[in-house]
């Protein structure tokens, strides 16, 4: 047997894609939620990842620690992540475990809230705060987006800064999750070995009386900016560059060509940037990337230094984006075979697959197996990079350095 997919609606909006899979050894499930920092309004930054957290701390039938009791019981490997657009709350699981794993994730989504565990949880959000500002690469590119969106809602802070998080107050939390926590916001994917029949029906158990509602978001796009700043920082040795432009969204169909296009420019290992920087010894680390986001997209190039050689990197990096079709067929050839490998890789376990479906279904109203997937990169031509170049054409970057104070 091989792999099928199934999708579902309930009547309150709560939307349901599961991919069986006989020929694995687990099973995976999560709710894909459409909120995160660019849905929050100045006063609210930060409450998106700050209610991920809270989703862990009881809901009205459990405590934290009854939470954390049970899920060590059923062995899972559980989690949550937020970032600009999604928060995502996921586990893996044995599938004997399957059932208790979806009702115990379920409650975990209706959270209590209580004003003990939300001051509690508020000092850890503050430490974490300082634990990431702490770290150059992070510190760089949250104010680069932030700089680079100017007042776009894209470039929102995921963590938000003390003077929010300190001010946040636990009604105002209730309030953001009433109105972005709709089950007509979500999405709660599974795949593995389980029973799709038991999903559905489990889920119309436990989900299907939460209100439906609307939670909408505003897509405009965002043209590339030519722009340059410095930022300094005491306590850091090395010097950061990234450079940002406009890139393919999340619903583009040019979004396969420029991920392929930033594994030649940028990747870990035979690039462009590793070859005339990383193996020059003039760069510890350059990549690239072609962020999809819902409804526009950011394609960065980045690289970590000694200050002394910024002026040679920023030149290098400048001139190889300057000529970003300037590719060979073997380069090509070589991007298409990392960037498959990585799908695969990802994809054999089920909460790897999980991620996969998940997110496709949140951003592109499609459920495609990996075969598929994997099929239409291959498919990828030089004529549809170069296409796909008129369209992004790469020319117009913004500049951002990190520098010792």
């Amino acid at each position: 047997m091989t792999a099928e997919i199934k999708l579902a609606k309930l009547s309150n909006g709560l939307e349901l894609i599961g991919e069986h899979n006989p020929n694995r050894q687990s099973a995976a499930l999560g709710f894909f939620v459409k909120t995160g920092a660019r849905d929050e309004t100045a006063k609210e930054s930060g409450v998106s990842h700050f209610l991920e957290h809270m989703m862990f701390k009881g809901s009205a039938r459990r405590s934290a620690l009854e939470i954390a009791y049970e899920l060590g019981n059923l062995g899972a490997q559980a989690n949550a992540c937020t970032n600009e657009e999604n928060t995502v709350f996921y586990a893996a699981v044995l599938p004997e475990h399957f059932p208790r794993m979806q009702e115990l994730l379920s409650d975990m989504l209706r959270p209590a809230l209580e004003e003990k565990e939300f001051e509690t949880e508020k000092k850890v959000i503050l430490e974490e705060i300082a634990l990431y500002q702490d770290r150059p690469q992070f510190y760089l590119f949250e104010r680069a987006l932030k700089d680079y969106f100017a007042d776009h809602p894209a470039g929102n802070s995921v963590l938000g800064s003390n003077e929010s998080i300190s001010a946040l107050q636990s009604s105002e939390m209730r309030a953001y999750f009433e109105r972005r926590y709709s089950a007509a916001n979500m999405t709660l994917a599974a795949s593995g070995v389980f029973s799709w029949e038991r999903f559905v029906k489990d889920a119309e158990s436990q989900c299907g009386h939460w209100p439906s509602g609307t939670a909408q978001r505003v897509l405009s796009p965002y043209p590339a900016r030519l722009t340059y700043r410095e930022f300094r920082k005491k306590n850091i040795l090395q010097t950061h560059v990234v450079f940002v432009s406009e890139g393919a969204a999340a619903q583009d169909e040019e979004r396969y060509a420029l991920a392929l296009l930033a594994l030649i420019i940028g990747d870990s290992t035979g690039s462009r940037f590793y070859w005339e920087l990383v193996d020059k010894g003039l760069v510890e680390s350059a990549g690239c990337d072609n962020d999809e986001r819902d409804g526009l997209g950011v394609f960065m190039a980045y690289a970590s230094l000694e200050p002394q050689n910024v002026e040679q990197v920023a030149g290098v990096m400048q001139r190889i984006l300057k000529e970003p079709g300037s590719f060979s067929d073997a380069e090509l050839e070589r991007a298409k075979t990392k960037l498959v490998a990585k799908i695969v890789l990802n994809g054999e376990l089920p909460l790897g697959r999980l991620m996969s479906l998940g997110t496709e279904w949140t951003y592109r109203r499609r459920a495609e197996p990996l075969a598929q997937v994997i099929e239409r990169i291959r498919s990828v031509s030089r004529v549809e990079v170069l296409k796909a170049l008129e369209r992004f054409s790469l020319n117009t970057w913004s500049q951002y350095r990190l520098i010792p104070e």
